[in-house]
């Protein structure tokens, strides 16, 4: 369906979501597609799909397979393949560049077609309150004018945006995540300024693809929320692949060089004042949630002091009749997590099932390092601080995965699965290594069903891989 224009002075309609990306889509479909409502989405960038799709997990993905052969490549000739090289000179970016923009495109124009299949009405442009109950002011994207919507209910699903750093000189001569996207061609070096999975993500695709990558964290290690045992693994395995990790050090100015580089001077608590000279500097300092521009004020709905929109465990704001979901609540900005609050929003609202909700207990995530990072549960030190260091037993494992017995280089596969009680439920899973994404999903619904280590050491191991060492810890 393609977006409406201003033709109409109001509309009104039973459900009315703010934001075209994974939950919002998800629960306005649900709501028009199963049951009957009916729905609009209001979405102001001018593509469906939001962060994931367009500027986020989705082609992300894509660079991340790409690094990820670019490795495989350089490793072929001790399997046999002694013609196969790799290099940055032999690495077509923008080649891949436009195919990744293409598939996005395509996933685009998917989405739109399934609010079409779902006759959910998509209204092009940017949404305010306008202070009345229900009721909604959209600036439309097609300069055709202002559209007044009112609805019965409205869901808030707009989503983060890149932090912007402040009190730096210069600033504005680095991107932020989404600009690394729009890069045309790849930069010989590279400053990764953040410690969170984003940063630790394009470092390891950059570094994988040949450029000279630097990263600037304000603590000794990365990924700081994760289990101790990730944060030193990947810190270490990322040091030992030649990314240049600057511990304490802040960026304080930056400035164009004649030869067209970014010159970065900083500050470390190690090395003091110094500089380096880099093609692209990229941001990567978090996100901010999407409300200045919804004029929550007029219809008083809260918003905490990082303005991410305070909702209870229904996704219920404060104000009836509005709610809110995904990013724009900060509780877990993951994609799966939105979709599937959507889904069960619009079931509670409009399927009679009053006490639908998302449980967001043992959610599994993955992070796309080199090597892949996966997690469920609880991190060591949550485990001990909930059930006491006495109440609970770590199991832990190092090994090198089977694909490495050829290599010279080694990446070692690292598990930990954290239990308590005297049943030893398991309550923690963290896994580092090749593939590991993808073997998380199932250990995961054992853990959402209450598996001890019991019944995972019940289960028949597949050899040889590497999953199986999660059925085996003793």
């Amino acid at each position: 369906m393609a977006p409406v224009s201003s033709n109409t002075s109001q509309e009104a309609y039973d459900y009315l979501v703010i934001g075209g990306g994974s939950g919002g889509l998800a629960s306005a479909r649900r709501a028009a597609g199963v049951y009957g409502q009916k729905v609009a989405i209001v979405e102001g960038s001018g593509r469906l799909g939001g962060t994931c799709v367009n500027v986020g997990c989705v082609p992300k993905k894509v660079m991340w397979y790409t690094a990820d052969l670019a490795s495989k490549l350089r490793e072929a000739p001790e399997y046999g393949f002694t013609d196969v090289r790799h290099d940055a000179k032999s690495f077509d970016w923008s080649m891949i560049k436009n195919k990744r923009d293409s598939y996005v495109k395509r996933l685009n124009g998917i989405y739109e077609k399934n609010l079409d299949k779902d006759s959910v009405e998509w209204i092009s442009g940017y949404a305010k309150f306008t202070g009345k109950p229900g009721e909604v002011e959209v600036d439309m994207h097609d300069g055709s004018g202002k559209k007044t919507v009112s609805a019965k209910k409205i869901l808030i699903a707009v989503g983060g945006a890149p932090n912007k750093p402040s009190g730096i000189p210069g600033a504005e001569l680095g991107i932020n995540s989404d600009g690394f996207f729009e890069l045309e061609k790849q930069p010989e070096r590279v400053l990764i300024v953040g410690a969170g999975y984003i940063a630790v993500e394009f470092a390891g695709i950059f570094n994988a693809l040949g450029s000279q990558t630097h990263m600037f964290i304000r603590h000794d290690k990365f990924l700081r929320p994760f289990d101790p045992l990730v944060q030193d693994t990947i810190v270490e395995n990322y040091e030992n692949d030649g990314i240049k990790l600057h511990r304490k050090t802040n960026a304080t100015k930056l400035e164009k060089t004649s030869s067209g580089r970014i010159n970065v001077t900083y500050k470390s608590e190690y090395d003091g004042e110094s500089s380096i000279e880099v093609d692209t500097v990229i941001w990567a300092i978090g996100r901010t949630p999407e409300t200045d521009r919804l004029n929550l004020e007029s219809v008083g709905v809260k918003t905490n002091k990082s303005k991410y929109v305070e909702v209870d465990e229904y996704q219920n704001t404060n104000v009836e009749n509005v709610y809110a979901l995904g990013d724009v609540c900060g509780k877990v900005e993951l994609t799966p997590v939105a979709i599937a609050a959507g889904r069960k929003l619009a079931d509670r609202l409009f399927g009679n099932q009053p006490d639908a909700k998302l449980d967001y207990d043992l959610i599994p995530s993955v992070v796309f390092a080199h090597p892949e990072v996966g997690n469920c549960g609880l991190t060591q030190p949550q485990a001990e601080e909930k059930y006491g260091k006495d109440n609970i037993k770590v199991y832990t494992e190092t090994y090198n995965g089977m694909y490495y017995a050829v290599l010279d280089h080694k990446v070692p596969t690292k598990l930990k699965m954290i239990c308590a009680g005297p049943e030893e439920k398991v309550v923690g899973l963290h896994i580092i290594g090749q593939s590991m994404s993808e073997v998380l999903q199932g250990f995961a619904v054992a853990m959402k069903m209450g598996a001890t280590r019991k019944d995972f050491n019940a289960c028949v191991a597949i050899h040889p891989t590497s999953a199986e060492d999660l059925v085996l810890l003793k």
